[in-house]
């Protein structure tokens, strides 16, 4: 009966490959309209496919009907549409909509299947140290780190010190590039001590950037337990719009940018007399758990990191300012979950959710970092913390779970947060209006002469050529 009925529908399919309108012959290439290659699909499969943008329109398709597979799908939709950079991307109602391809993102049932392929790699502490090598190699190349020119020996920029109860505040705008600077703030413990731990906090893509509540809260709970924190902006992003203007976000210098930022910044805290930096961490959330991964991988001087709602193995970052330099395809296919085990076996804990792309992480995620670090017998060094009602975001139930963790890596003192009831009690944060935040007045006449603003001069530094085409608006 299968035989029957597979002979059936390629009849079907047959009839449909009829000339309509002008012979389809091998002369033309059997030429045919996407939009009709794409209706009998539809046709042929019974589904619904949706194309809200237009994507189709106007598109035509050599050996259109001789790419439909009658007996199988996924694999019809990848002859006809990958010509295009399209995919069609199951909705919740079982329909497929017509997407731009988007390299960074699988479906969950393939992500789940590159784990198990990249589990296979690595059957042992030996084979994953050699990829481990390997993959660290080819990410540094990848960023273009390699080629990265040294950071001047300009002063930092730091502006007056703000008090508050149990920590200080300033801003700092540092040379990472001959005329490229990174802005930022410094939190640090009041009074301070003679060795403090050091903590950078990238910043994510959430709305007001390091500006935010959220973030000025972490930062100055992080200092009050003893650590030095570095925040600073995403690049073209906040304050580094100055420099360089907000659409060049989605180049992929940008990601070169960012891991370059962190590094230095670690530079110019390492010369600071009551920095230990034999107890380094890392913490951010969405891009900025991107970036936490990133620097915790290729960064040694990382002791301990906390991504948050960013290690998935079906999404890589939407922005090529953290998947633009094809880093996911080292070691010829990689994600940020491998990438995050890069870290064994230093203290890590992921945190996750289930109203995003780390969904799955207590079941699919985790299992194969910790066992990475169980190569190492470390397993009781990496955590997950799961928060299946919440959402995408770093707000107080994360940070919640990452404090203690913090405290138990880093030596920090998690009693200078608590109440008398035991409680993590963060109402003792003075949230500072964005004015004091600023390095240079939110006016660009107030950078330094020698500021780069020309993105084409950014790329020059490293040997490359800006290639983008930009969208006009």
């Amino acid at each position: 009966m299968k035989s029957k009925h597979i002979a059936f529908v390629l009849l079907f399919v047959a009839c449909f490959m009829l000339p309509k309108g002008h012979a389809q012959t091998s002369d033309t290439n059997f030429k045919q309209a996407l939009t009709e290659t794409v209706n009998t699909i539809q046709s042929v499969f019974h589904v619904d496919i949706i194309d809200n943008d237009g994507l189709l329109k106007d598109k035509e398709l050599d050996y259109g009907q001789w790419k439909i597979d009658a007996t199988n799908l996924e694999v019809t939709f990848a002859n006809v549409l990958s010509p295009f950079n399209l995919s069609a991307v199951k909705q919740k109602n079982g329909s497929y909509k017509i997407k731009k391809f988007q390299y960074h993102k699988l479906t969950e049932e393939k992500g789940a299947e590159r784990l198990q392929y990249l589990e296979s790699l690595s059957p042992d502490l030996a084979s994953w140290e050699i990829r481990k090598a390997e993959l660290k190699t080819c990410m540094f190349s990848a960023f273009g780190l390699d080629k990265a020119p040294a950071m001047p020996d300009s002063k930092p920029i730091l502006t007056k010190k703000r008090k508050y109860k149990g920590y200080t505040v300033e801003n700092i705008g540092l040379e990472i590039l001959p005329g490229v600077y990174v802005t930022g703030s410094i939190y640090k413990p009041n009074p301070m001590p003679k060795k403090a731990a050091v903590i950078v906090t990238p910043n994510g893509h959430f709305g007001d950037g390091r500006f935010r509540e959220s973030e000025q809260i972490r930062c100055a709970m992080l200092a009050k337990m003893g650590a030095i924190v570095v925040n600073y902006d995403l690049f073209a992003w906040d304050e580094s719009q100055l420099q360089f203007d907000s659409k060049y976000h989605r180049n992929s210098i940008a990601s070169t940018v960012q891991v370059l930022t962190g590094m230095r910044l670690l530079d110019y805290v390492s010369t600071l007399k009551q920095a230990d930096m034999s107890r380094v961490g890392v913490t951010g959330g969405s891009g900025g758990g991107s970036q936490t991964v990133f620097l915790a991988a290729l960064d040694d001087r990382i002791t301990v990191s906390v991504p948050v709602v960013m290690v998935s193995s079906y999404h890589s970052g939407g922005c090529a300012c953290e998947s633009g330099r094809g880093i996911h395809l080292c070691g010829n296919g990689t994600n940020n979950v491998e990438i995050a085990a890069l870290a064994a076996p230093k203290p890590q804990l992921l945190i996750s959710d289930g109203g995003d792309w780390t969904k799955n992480t207590p079941e699919v995620e985790f299992p194969f970092v910790e066992r990475i670090y169980g190569f190492y017998g470390k397993k009781e060094v990496v955590k997950n913390v799961h928060l299946p009602e919440e959402g995408h975001n770093y707000k107080v139930s994360k940070r919640q779970a990452m404090y203690p963790f913090m405290a138990e890596y880093l030596d920090l003192r998690l009693d200078n947060i608590t109440n008398k009831n035991g409680e993590i009690d963060e109402s003792t944060c003075t949230i500072e209006p964005y004015e004091n935040l600023f390095v240079f007045g939110n006016n660009p006449e107030n950078l330094p002469k020698n500021a780069l603003k020309n993105i084409d001069d950014l790329y020059k530094l490293f040997g490359e050529k800006n290639e983008r085409v930009y969208e006009s608006k």
